[in-house]
C-alpha cells in the first residue's frame, strides 16, 4: 500500500482524547496546538441528540440546574465499557445517572466530533493542501489488552462516524496504544525524557542497538497495558510476550476517592447527593482529578454546597471527620493529607508493580529499560514507586509528553504498520470444521450424515490456526482448506473459537469459547462437493484479518470475521 496523502491519528482515551496529523512526505507527527487535549466526555439532550464532546460537554453540563441535568445524558469513562462488558450488537451503556443509550451512538458521535475537529484543524493550518476523504488514512488507538470484539466495535463506530465507508476499509488502521508509544519513545533524544535520578545523556534515551529489550507500561485513564519489545537489526520491533494489564488506570484512583466519600458521609447522604446533584458532583471530582497529581502536599477539595447541606441535615458536618484519620474539615473544604491521598493510589500502583515484576522475573527475557507512558505516567508518585522497585534492575524512562506519545507514535505506525514485525498470540484460535467420521478417533455423539450421499461426518472439530503464546510475524498466514458437505451448498458458515487449553479437540470442550463467525458465499454449485475453498487468516497484525479464495474460479476477497455476537 502506498503512503497515504494525509494521516490523522486519533488517541481516543478513557480520560482524555486528542489527535495529531501529518501531511509531509516523511509523515512526522504534527500537533499544531500542542495544548490540545480534551476530556473524553459526551453529552446528549433529553431527545438523545448530540450536544457536545469534551470541553463543551463539561461546560454545558456543569452549568445546568439539577432539574435540567437529570434529563440529559452525560457519559464519562465510557471507553472502559468495552473492556468490562460482554460486547453485543445491541450493547447499551449507562450515563452518570444510570440512563442508557446504545453504545454505538455514544462512541460514534464522539468519533464524529473528533473527526470534524481534526479536519478543521488540518484545513486551518495547511490551507493549500487539497485532499478528498479517500486521501485520508485514519489511525485509531486502542488498548492492547482489548479483545477482538472491542476492536471490531471501534471499527464499526468509526464507520458510523464517517471516518470510513466500508467496514473492511484499509483507510482505517487500529494502532495498539503501547506499540504506538513505543515507536515514538524509541526515537526520542535525551531531551525528550523526564530527568529523574539519571546521570549522563546516554541513560536518558532508549538505545537503538539490535537486541535492546524494554517493557512498555502504558498507564491510561482506564486500563494499564504492558508489552515487551525487542529492537531488531533494521530498527523494527518484535513483541516478546503477549500484552497484559488490567483496569488500574487513573480513574481507579478517582473511584477510590468517591467510595471513600460515600463511607465518610454515609450511604443515605451520598446516594441522594449523587442522584440529585450529578453536575455538582462532577465539578468536585474534576477538582480532585487535577489535585491528585500533587507531590508530597496535602490537598483541599471544596465541599459542594448541596453536599454540605445534605450532610448538615444529619449532623454537624465537622463531626463526620472526627474518627477518620488523614481527613479534616477545614472551613468549607475537605482536607486530605498526602498520606491519605496516596492511599487511594495503592491498589492501582500495586497491580502495576506486580505485573512488571512478573515480566522481569521471566528468566529468558533480559530487560534493559522500562518505559512509562500515557497520561497516568505523568503522576510523580507512580514513577517514584516504579523507580524504587526496579531501578536496580533496569533504567526507568518517561517521556516529557507522556500522553501525546501515543498519538504521535500512531502516526509512525500508520506510515508503516509492518514496523511491528511480530506479535505474540494471546489465545489459541481455531475454527469449527467437520471431517469424515473415524470411529477410532471421533466422538460418536458428534456424528452427522450429509443429505445426499449418506456419508458420515464428525462435526464440531476444533481445528487450530494459531497457538497461545506463539510468535506470529506480520506476514504469516494460517491456511485451511475446505469443501462443501452438500452438493447444493451455496455458502459456508464458520464459527471462530478461542481457548487457553492446549488439548482441546472439540468446540464443546471445557474452556473453548465461540468468539466470532464468518460466512463465505459459494453461489456456483456446478462442481457440487468438489469445490475447494482456501481460507487465509493473519494473526500477526493489530487486528485479525481474513481472506478467502475459491480455487475453482480463482476469485478472492477479504472476509469479515464478526467478533461481535448477537
Amino acid at each position: 500500500m502506498s503512503a497515504p496523502s494525509l494521516l490523522i491519528a486519533v488517541d481516543f482515551g478513557t480520560a482524555y482524547s486528542g489527535y495529531c496529523f501529518s501531511v509531509d512526505a516523511n509523515h512526522e507527527a504534527t500537533l499544531t496546538n500542542k495544548t490540545y487535549q480534551t476530556d473524553t466526555v459526551v453529552l446528549f439532550n433529553e431527545n438523545q441528540e448530540f450536544v457536545g464532546f469534551g470541553e463543551k460537554a463539561l461546560a454545558v453540563y456543569t452549568k445546568m440546574q439539577s432539574s435540567q441535568a437529570c434529563r440529559f445524558y452525560f457519559f464519562q469513562n465510557f471507553k472502559m465499557e468495552l473492556y468490562t462488558q460482554n460486547i453485543t450488537e445491541n450493547l447499551m451503556i449507562s450515563a452518570k445517572d444510570g440512563k442508557q443509550l446504545p453504545a454505538i451512538k455514544v462512541f460514534s458521535e464522539s468519533l464524529r466530533y473528533l473527526k470534524e475537529h481534526a479536519l478543521s484543524t488540518v484545513k486551518a493550518n495547511v490551507p493549500d493542501f487539497q485532499f478528498v476523504p479517500q486521501d485520508i488514512t485514519w489511525v485509531l488507538t486502542v488498548p492492547a489488552i482489548w479483545n477482538n470484539a472491542a476492536k471490531e466495535f471501534m471499527r464499526r463506530a468509526a464507520k458510523e462516524a464517517g471516518l470510513i465507508e466500508d467496514i473492511l476499509s484499509e483507510n482505517l488502521i487500529l494502532a495498539l496504544e503501547p506499540e504506538a508509544a513505543s515507536l515514538w519513545c524509541k526515537q526520542l533524544p535525551s531531551t525528550g525524557f523526564i530527568e529523574e535520578h539519571l546521570e549522563g545523556s546516554d541513560e536518558l534515551k532508549v538505545q537503538q542497538k539490535p537486541g535492546t529489550r524494554y517493557v512498555v507500561v502504558d498507564c491510561g485513564g482506564g486500563t494499564v497495558d504492558i508489552t515487551v519489545h525487542e529492537v531488531l537489526e533494521d530498527g523494527s520491533l518484535n513483541e516478546l510476550q503477549k500484552a497484559s494489564g488490567g483496569g488500574w488506570g487513573s480513574f481507579s484512583v478517582d473511584e477510590k476517592f468517591q467510595n471513600f466519600l460515600r463511607e465518610l458521609f454515609g450511604p443515605v447522604v451520598w446516594d441522594i447527593y449523587e442522584l440529585e446533584y450529578p453536575s455538582e458532583l462532577l465539578k468536585m471530582m474534576h477538582n480532585f482529578s487535577i489535585q491528585k497529581c500533587t507531590e508530597n502536599n496535602d490537598i483541599y477539595i471544596i465541599c459542594p454546597y448541596n453536599l454540605a447541606k445534605l450532610a448538615s441535615a444529619v449532623q454537624e458536618i465537622s463531626s463526620f471527620f472526627n474518627q477518620v484519620e488523614g481527613v479534616y474539615w477545614s472551613e468549607g473544604n475537605i482536607k486530605l493529607t498526602y498520606s491519605k491521598l496516596a492511599s487511594f493510589f495503592d491498589e492501582s500502583i500495586k497491580n502495576i508493580v506486580r505485573m512488571i515484576k512478573e515480566i522481569l522475573d521471566t528468566p529468558e527475557i533480559d530487560i534493559n529499560f522500562i518505559l512509562l507512558v500515557g497520561g497516568y505516567a505523568s503522576n510523580g508518585r507512580l514513577r517514584e514507586v516504579v523507580r524504587k522497585e526496579f531501578s536496580s534492575q533496569c533504567k526507568i524512562l518517561c517521556p516529557c509528553e507522556s500522553q501525546q506519545a501515543i498519538a504521535k507514535g500512531a502516526i509512525m505506525f500508520g506510515t508503516d504498520p509492518k514496523i511491528i514485525r511480530s506479535r505474540v498470540s494471546p489465545m489459541t484460535y481455531g475454527v469449527s470444521v467437520c471431517k469424515p467420521f473415524d470411529p477410532n478417533k471421533h466422538n460418536p455423539n458428534m456424528i452427522s450424515v450429509n443429505k445426499t450421499g449418506g456419508d458420515c461426518y464428525c462435526t464440531g472439530l476444533f481445528q487450530r490456526l494459531v497457538e497461545k503464546d506463539q510468535p506470529v510475524n506480520f506476514d504469516d498466514v494460517s491456511e485451511f482448506m475446505f469443501f462443501p458437505v452438500n452438493v447444493d451448498q451455496t455458502e459456508a458458515c464458520f464459527d471462530f473459537f478461542a481457548t487457553d487449553q492446549s488439548d482441546a479437540m472439540y468446540i464443546n470442550d471445557q474452556g473453548v469459547q465461540k468468539v466470532g463467525s464468518f460466512v463465505l458465499p459459494m453461489p456456483d454449485i456446478t462442481l457440487g462437493r468438489y469445490r475447494e475453498i482456501k481460507m487465509e487468516v493473519r494473526f500477526g497484525l493489530s487486528e485479525i484479518k481474513a481472506n478467502a479464495t475459491d480455487l475453482s474460479s480463482g476469485e478472492s476477497g477479504k472476509t469479515e470475521i464478526k467478533f461481535i455476537l448477537k
